[in-house]
């Protein structure tokens, strides 16, 4: 019998879908393009009903006859949108970040209150609404026909989810009742079939952080997981409980380890907006003739939390041309993976080793370049960068029965290159790395002392 397994990522500017065999080999890929909206510089947006409900059918539409025994979807967090009583998106779905879901509160998705303030924005804005679903949560609906949420990603709402269930009067004291909410199941369980009882199991979902880590292979103390994203992510691998100063510290999959670090706005929504404006570079760079970003044209997540930062350029002269700047960009966002290390080793919480990047961004040799040039490591891209979906196919192996624990995800890892840094930038590199950190606002007084 075929051991075929689908995972579906639904991520900021695409739907990617894999289906691979037992061993973690891709033998259908697809990938569905769709719109990221930003009307406002503070809000950001998706059709939901383009990206979340119709676009996971076309992905596995797209993937073709793969006799496929189980599927799951992951997607980014938080997220949520107004369904109608059909389970038909009928208003935007809002993304991390957007000013919808603004609170005074800091942490993680689970401590920052987001997606409880993105259910009071749709109960004002949408009062007949007949579900609040994040984007796992539509996707499971078009497959399955119920909607559906795992509890990992459930976990976002909290104190709404309070670990066992929707917190009933909570619900009442938010105007909504928890029939509005997905059906809660847990992480890479059953909780239905795609397109009746013949088809495919389907696994209740996940985060896409999530399914990135455990098919990664960074599971090792000093090891650094980069995920080159729409949101750049960096998680270093450690045994340390503690967060440093303005970083994140969730528990990994691996027995006694976590994982510090955090999500930044420094990934391919600056990349891709900084570049979009500049000619296609016609020569080489010069180590020492490159300009600095402070990259925050739309605030920053780690470690300022801090929606209303906006972006500098720094050392820019007439001597600049496209090429210079392109490699200023990439080098931004370096610098960015470069401080969340820098933080966590100063906090004794971490000795990173080595960097293990995936994602979409390690196709492009010139930023993968950059990062192993800003934090002084060897960068070991992953075989799939759609780390999302292939983490997600594992997953689903679970929901069968297949598989009984997570970090067994990591036998899917492997490498497709090793990018070392160049020592030929070492010095310039570095010199830029204060001009960064001089540009940039002030952290903690630890933080700043990690410069010194």
């Amino acid at each position: 019998m075929s051991e075929i397994t689908v995972g579906i990522d639904i991520g900021t500017g695409s739907v990617k879908a894999v289906a691979a065999d037992a061993d973690g080999k891709v033998v259908a890929w697809a990938r569905i393009p769709h719109q990221l909206q930003i009307p406002t510089p503070n809000r950001m947006q998706h059709d939901a009903d383009e990206a979340w409900r119709r676009g996971p059918r076309r992905a596995l539409e797209e993937l073709g006859t793969v006799d496929a025994r189980a599927v799951s979807v992951a997607a980014m967090v938080p997220s949520l949108t107004a369904v109608d009583g059909a389970g038909v998106p009928r208003m935007p779905g809002l993304l991390y970040g957007d000013e919808r879901g603004r609170t005074t509160a800091t942490g993680t998705p689970a401590e920052s209150g987001e997606l409880l303030a993105f259910l009071k924005w749709f109960r004002d804005e949408y009062p007949e609404a007949k579900g609040f679903w994040p984007a796992q949560s539509v996707a499971n609906h078009a497959l399955s026909g119920e909607a559906v949420l795992d509890t990992s990603t459930a976990s976002t709402a909290y104190p709404l989810f309070d670990w066992t269930g929707w917190d009933e009067k909570l619900a009442a004291e938010l105007g909504i009742t928890s029939a509005q909410m997905p059906r809660l199941v847990p992480t890479a369980w059953e909780c239905g079939r795609v397109d009746g009882a013949d088809g495919p199991v389907l696994a209740s979902g996940c985060i896409d952080a999530l399914a990135e880590q455990i098919v990664a292979g960074a599971d090792d103390d000093g090891d650094v997981l980069v995920i080159l994203g729409t949101t750049l992510i960096v998680w270093g691998v450690t045994t340390s409980e503690q967060a440093p100063p303005g970083l994140y510290a969730i528990p990994h999959t691996a027995p006694g380890k976590m994982l510090v670090g955090g999500p930044s706005n420094a990934g391919g929504l600056f990349v891709n907006w900084a570049t979009s404006w500049l000619a296609e570079p016609a020569g080489a760079v010069e180590p020492g003739r490159v300009p600095v970003w402070a990259p925050y044209p739309r605030g920053e997540r780690v470690p300022y939390q801090d929606p209303a930062l906006r972006g500098t350029l720094g050392r820019l002269d007439l001597t600049h041309d496209a090429a210079a700047l392109r490699r200023a960009v990439l080098e931004a966002s370096g610098f960015v993976a470069r401080r969340m290390l820098d933080t966590a080793r100063h906090a004794g919480a971490l000795e990173p080793r080595r960097i293990v990047a995936t994602g979409g961004g390690i196709r492009n040799d010139a930023w993968v370049q950059a990062l192993a040039d800003c934090t002084g490591l060897p960068v070991d891209c992953v075989g799939v960068p759609e780390g999302g979906a292939l983490g997600s196919a594992f997953l689903a192996r679970m929901a069968l029965g297949l598989e009984t624990n997570m970090f067994d995800g990591c036998r899917w890892a492997s490498v497709s290159r090793t990018v070392e840094p160049d020592p030929a930038w070492a010095e310039a590199v570095a010199d830029r790395y204060e001009e960064f950190l001089a540009l940039s606002p002030p952290l903690t007084e630890a933080g700043r002392n990690l410069a010194l």
